[in-house]
């Protein structure tokens, strides 16, 4: 990997009259997010020129956004989608549930420190002011990046808690959300997977069977998409995936947003899931979606 090579090929790709999106798709994707920086810095310092300007300048549309994304760090992209989620017309809620839900406690806390250094306000003021009720309180203790993230399972408690699910909701006239929140937002993966165990045991029905006759709106996606995560991550990506493609028009935030974030953490297990779920590979879902130089960028990040 030279970082000047693919410097000047990207500039040589924007250079004259026209651009060559081809071999700006082919640079781009070769590379990992952290080469792809060191790019940035080395077009800055023997080109002189800002490269993200430079392609914004060039480029358009959602392939533009999609390029955009992948020379930002992983971080800061999460970051400006949140910021976008929350400042941008109207309140993209599937945004903040799917970034709060899925991301490590370190991943979280680097999301608030850049988010305030960027924005000069926290991200749970902005959430609190941009959300309301139960809802909100899910999503400001997703965004602690608080959960405990041992592996221990306590039978006892975990008796304990799926009884306690079972009274805050099927058992009793009216839900008692904050029961919810507190178990499913705190507790650790292994822990869980095991109330998730028990509570089928009690209840007769799966925990997400019960969220879903319980709750409704925003808090029930909040809490699926918690319950989901920590049962198989892949799968809940495979299904936002879909559901951004099925049907008619495209959900274009949310799979350039999926597509660009996980193309180097776990797409390969994305595909598998997919597939599996689907019966149809994401390739060919992207392929029948999607168009342009758009297309071809989306099913590079797919692979395979």
């Amino acid at each position: 990997f030279s970082a000047e090579q693919e410097a000047q090929a990207l500039r040589k790709a924007m250079k004259g009259l026209g651009t060559d999106e081809d071999a700006i798709i082919e640079t781009l994707t070769k590379l990992n997010v952290s080469q792809r920086q060191q790019v940035l810095i080395t077009y800055k310092s023997t080109i002189g020129r800002d490269l993200i300007d430079d392609l914004k300048s060039e480029l358009s549309g959602n392939f533009e956004k999609v390029i955009v994304g992948l020379m930002t760090p992983t971080t800061m992209y999460n970051v400006h989608e949140l910021r976008r989620a929350l400042k941008g017309a109207g309140t993209d809620e599937g945004c903040l549930i799917e970034i709060l839900a899925s991301r490590s406690n370190e991943e979280i806390r680097h999301i608030n420190h850049n988010y305030r250094v960027q924005y000069g306000s926290s991200l749970e003021d902005d959430i609190a002011s941009d959300t309301s009720s139960v809802f909100r309180r899910v999503l400001v203790s997703l965004a602690t990046g608080n959960r405990d993230e041992g592996t221990f399972v306590d039978e006892a408690l975990a008796q304990q808690d799926a009884q306690c699910l079972y009274e805050a909701g099927e058992k009793k006239w009216g839900t008692n959300e904050m029961q919810f929140l507190s178990i499913l937002c705190t507790r650790n993966r292994c822990h869980l997977l095991r109330v998730f165990d028990v509570y089928r045991g009690i209840a007769h029905k799966d925990i997400t069977e019960s969220i879903k006759s319980e709750m409704s709106g925003d808090l029930e996606d909040a809490l699926l998409a918690v319950v989901k995560c920590m049962r198989n991550k892949p799968a809940y990506f495979a299904e936002r995936l879909y559901k951004s493609m099925k049907g008619v028009g495209t959900d274009d935030s949310t799979l350039i947003r999926v597509m660009v974030s996980r193309s180097e953490v776990d797409m390969l297990y994305i595909r598998r899931e997919f597939l599996a779920m689907y019966g149809k590979s994401l390739h060919s879902f992207i392929k029948g979606d999607c168009s342009g130089d758009y297309r071809k960028v989306l099913l590079r990040l797919c692979g395979g």
